[in-house]
């Protein structure tokens, strides 16, 4: 019997729903596969179940994946079958728990926070069933149970998944310390959530986190060395924790305490690697990540506030969550990277959602470490390993808030001016440098054009302008006068808790410097007393690129032997020809099946180390020859480029060189710039003309014709026009605009006419006409422009044709001439079966006749005596009088042009018959058509023996004019 409405629908027993739900595909799928696994051992003895689910699967695929998941289903949902279905799973599966695992994940990343609380209990049983058993691929499965524990709650159900995801990896250590990323995952991740178990009732909880994290920064600290700047960051915030301050200490002071191989240089070489996104992903749920995916891709600026205000709701409406923003910020600094089409839609931009960020903060410490966030990748920036995306919110923020919310740039300059002192004294060389080369790349990259107006704004009060100008004064103006205007803004009185969580070492020797920060000008005041005015003046730090030794120490530790021993020979190598053998062979062992991808990201960390010289300078040579072209790309980095060309996307290997590429990518991303050397050239052309503007094109153009730049080459420039059909309308008019600036013949790209469609490719073709018009016609333009198809609303050859017939008019009709009596001259059944080089355009007798009748029609209103030259008259009498009786009807009109012609006994070649006085058409039929034999015997010029007709009797198999049709 069916509920009642009022009862609502059945409750699933997998998934939480309501009435307005739909049903759920994956969960009645698994519902389905319950019922097949009930039927097949209903009523049955344990060893006969056992019998007949073994036999059922090995009826095919289809069988054996339904039995699977009626197992797993069960296992969710039956708690009191769940060791059963664990074992029978174990037993029956024929795929390595394949199809558990994308299951598994499927529901993590799409179900979690639907799923009843029983089988939420029970999936994570499962996962630890399956680390237990040492399963293949249950590391990914455990990292994505992880990124399910939210940041910034304290509520029942995340504390419950954060302890027992904690109980998994401490139980299981020596599994998890076969991983090099779960353990810096693990790391990262419960460093993060120590922040927020600070309470009295959570220090159990926080004290075995604490332990944890201790345990493998101290045993495996070069494995968390990868997660790059952000750990600092994290152990930052922690290190108050009195067992992490004494390894916050040992980072600072006594790094090889951690690792042998950590120097006091690792600390800044810890510093200036930029984390993976990865890493920033995973502290954020997937539910949070779609949701702010959706905001920086689909919904327009100024309609967010309900967005946002569902956000704030659902995450961000308790005191605990204020230790969230850091993970938003880092996340969409360092992960939301969106496309030039986004950035220049009105999208919500990246900033705005930064900016509603910080100005929900509540509390000083959040909003100080959220403002670090912020910043942090700004404080060691390097334009060769870092992104522009990276830094560009922070500008934006400061930029965009200045007139609606001129406070909120007011505190942000002020911490970025504080910040260069007190982050690390001993640093703050490099963290100044880095600030510098922020602004610096951000005025170069033009995200904004100028500095001064926000620097030196008066809207600023008098101390902030100070100090801004005494820490930048190389993108200031000239200092203005001390008067400050109504509108000045009065800072944050609790500047010292701005800083109070940033400073790695104060003047004792300490964490964190507890005194009070002060304004710049009270500096000032005190040297004043004794009539001394210190200058401050800020240059940035130039300092010599020394050549090192590779240091992969580190790394080449992690790699197993194979890859280890090659590896180490390709650091002793020292020619550029071993170096590329060595290559090879590492491409090669990557290539194998058995290769174990976890060493993908420490296999590049050693390659971006030994190859570091090579990202270095130019990519390309001074002089551009071929000899120097072909010497450029002959490093080994070189060599996955190429294997990667070589093969076909649907190939395995594909897939495995594209992330090791990734993964070097990250480590290096200047190798970006190598790989455009090995691209095709229309995918390079097509990424600049996607974003140069009207200005750069004109730009581009001059360079061209200069001779600085050459972007087409002779031998390949049709191809690239062919490829270009495709993209956007402003993105073919630059590259035909390119083309024409170069000094490449028409005729090069002509045959493109084979392939221009006049409802699909008018850019080309509108290009292609005024290119056109400007040269004397060849043959092959003839021949190309009436290749065309006809068709009433395509104009393009009529077009061309009449602007030729008047200014070239005796050229036109030659070439018409020659190709009428080419094309009537060859046998009907040959003009049907055409080569296949000319699939694209076959020119026939009666698509020339068609053209030539459009013409006709097009001049018949004016004075232009195209039909009345010799050529003309001779090639239509000599079609007329061996067509067929279809084609004299239909073009009736064209041929009577030539129906009065008679040609004289004799004349000077290359003569031209004047018009008649009147019109052929009025004498029509008054003179008949001069036979083949008369025609034959009446001429004597050399010229006219090329074009006379011959007669049917004396035509012959492989004559010449067959045989031209190669042309």
């Amino acid at each position: 019997m069916e509920p009642s409405p009022a009862k609502g629908k059945p409750q699933g027993r997998l998934l939480v729903s309501t009435t307005l739900d739909a049903k759920d595909e994956l969960e009645e799928r698994l519902e389905r596969c319950v019922a097949i696994v009930t039927s097949l051992t209903n009523g049955l003895s344990e060893r006969e179940a056992n019998d007949a689910i073994t036999a059922n699967v090995c009826k095919g695929p289809q069988q054996h994946e339904e039995v699977c998941l009626g197992l797993f289903a069960l296992l969710l949902t039956e708690p009191s079958q769940a060791q059963r279905c664990y074992r029978d799973l174990t037993l029956v599966n024929r795929d390595g728990m394949n199809v558990i695992l994308i299951k598994i994940n499927q529901i993590l990343m799409e179900k979690f926070l639907k799923l009843q609380d029983v089988c939420r209990t029970q999936l994570v049983w499962l996962v630890r069933e399956l680390v237990k058993s040492g399963v293949i691929g249950a590391d990914g499965i455990l990292m994505t149970l992880m990124k399910q524990i939210a940041g910034g709650d304290i509520t029942n159900k995340n504390l419950w998944l954060a302890e027992n995801v904690l109980d998994i990896v401490v139980e299981q250590r020596e599994w998890v310390l076969k991983s090099g990323m779960l353990i810096a995952m693990s790391v990262y991740t419960y460093l993060r959530l120590i922040v927020d178990h600070g309470t009295p009732a959570l220090l159990v909880l926080r004290q075995k986190e604490v332990d944890f994290c201790i345990g493998l920064l101290r045993e495996k600290f070069m494995e968390c060395f990868i997660i790059g700047r952000d750990l600092v960051r994290l152990l930052q915030i922690v290190a108050r924790i009195p067992e992490m301050e004494l390894l916050w200490k040992d980072l600072l002071h006594n790094p090889q305490a951690l690792s042998p191989q950590f120097t006091g240089k690792g600390l800044l070489q810890l510093l200036t690697a930029r984390t993976s996104r990865k890493f920033l992903a995973c502290r954020l749920t997937p539910d949070m990540e779609t949701k702010l995916l959706f905001m920086t891709s689909r919904v327009r600026f100024g309609q967010q506030k309900r967005y946002q205000d569902w956000f704030q709701r659902q995450y961000l409406s308790t005191a605990e969550s204020q230790s969230l923003r850091c993970d938003l910020i880092r996340y969409i600094c360092g992960v939301v990277h969106p496309s030039n089409e986004v950035l220049s839609s009105d999208i919500l931009p990246r900033w705005a959602i930064i900016g509603w960020l910080l100005t929900t903060c509540t509390s000083n410490v959040a909003a100080s470490n959220a403002k670090l966030a912020l910043f942090y990748d700004w404080l060691f920036f390097s334009p060769e390993k870092d992104s522009i995306m990276n830094i560009e919110p922070a500008i934006l923020v400061m930029h965009h808030s200045m007139k609606p919310h001129p406070a909120i740039t007011a505190t942000l300059l002020d911490f970025m001016c504080r910040i260069i002192p007190h982050f690390f004294p001993p640093l703050e060389g490099q963290v100044r440098q880095g600030v510098f080369n922020s602004l610096t790349f951000i005025m170069e990259k033009r995200v904004l054009a100028h500095l001064a107006p926000l620097f030196d704004n008066p809207k600023l009060d008098r101390e902030l302008r100070s100090m801004l100008r005494e820490r930048f004064p190389e993108f200031c103006s000239s200092p203005s006068p001390p008067t400050e205007g109504r509108d000045e803004v009065k800072m944050e009185e609790s500047v010292s808790l701005e800083m109070d969580n940033h400073v790695l070492l104060d003047k004792e020797g300490g964490c964190y410097d507890n005194t009070e920060a002060a304004f710049s000008d009270d500096e000032e005041e005190i040297n004043n007393k004794g009539n001394k005015k210190r200058e401050f003046r800020f240059h940035p730090i130039k300092e010599a690129i020394i050549e090192e030794p590779a240091d992969i120490t580190p790394y080449v530790d992690q790699l197993d032997d194979m890859m280890k021993e090659k590896v180490l020979q390709l650091q002793k190598g020292s020619d550029t020809e071993t170096h590329c053998e060595v290559m090879q062979e590492i491409v090669d062992l990557i290539l194998e099946e058995d290769f174990d991808s976890e060493q993908m990201s420490t296999l590049a960390s050693c390659l971006a180390e030994l190859f570091k010289g090579h990202f270095r300078g130019d990519v390309l040579p001074d002089e551009i020859t071929e000899e120097s072209l072909e010497e450029s790309v002959c490093k080994p980095v070189c060599l996955v480029f190429r294997n990667l060309c070589q093969m076909q996307e649907d190939n395995s290997g594909f897939s495995v060189l594209l992330e090791m590429l990734a993964e070097l990518y990250q480590k290096q991303p200047k190798i970006a710039y190598h790989r455009l050397t090995t691209l095709r050239s229309a995918e390079l052309l097509n990424m600049i003309v996607a974003v140069i503007d009207s200005t750069q094109l004109q730009e581009l153009m001059c360079h061209v014709m200069i001779g600085n730049l050459v972007m087409f080459r002779k031998d390949s420039v049709l191809n690239i026009l062919i490829q270009s059909l495709d993209w956007e309308t402003f993105e073919q008019y630059s590259t035909w605009q390119l083309f024409l600036a170069h000094s490449i013949p028409l005729e090069t790209i002509i045959p493109i006419l084979q392939h221009l469609k006049y409802k699909e490719h008018p850019e080309a073709l509108s290009c292609l006409l005024l290119q056109l018009r400007r040269e004397k016609p060849s043959g092959e333009m003839v021949k190309m422009v009436l290749s065309r198809p006809c068709h009433p609303e395509d104009q393009f050859t009529t077009s061309i044709l009449r602007h030729w017939a008047a200014k070239h008019d005796d050229v036109l009709g030659e070439h018409i001439k020659a190709l009428l009596i080419k094309n009537n001259n060859l046998p009907r059944k040959r003009q049907s079966l055409r080569s296949s080089s000319s699939k694209l355009a076959q020119l026939t007798l009666e698509q020339i006749l068609e053209h030539m009748d459009n013409l006709r029609l097009n001049l018949s209103n004016t004075k232009n005596s195209f039909f009345t030259q010799t050529p003309i008259l001779q090639a239509l009498q000599h079609v007329q009088a061996s067509c067929d009786e279809a084609h004299k009807m239909r073009f009736s009109d064209l041929f009577s042009l030539a129906e009065e012609y008679e040609e004289p006994s004799s004349k000077p070649p290359k003569s031209r018959r004047k018009a008649p006085a009147s019109s052929p058409r009025s004498r029509k039929g008054a003179a008949t058509p001069v036979s083949n034999e008369e025609e034959s015997a009446s001429s004597s010029a050399s010229e006219e023996e090329d074009s006379k007709p011959k007669a049917p009797k004396r035509k012959r198999k492989g004559s010449s004019a067959v045989a031209s049709d190669s042309d």
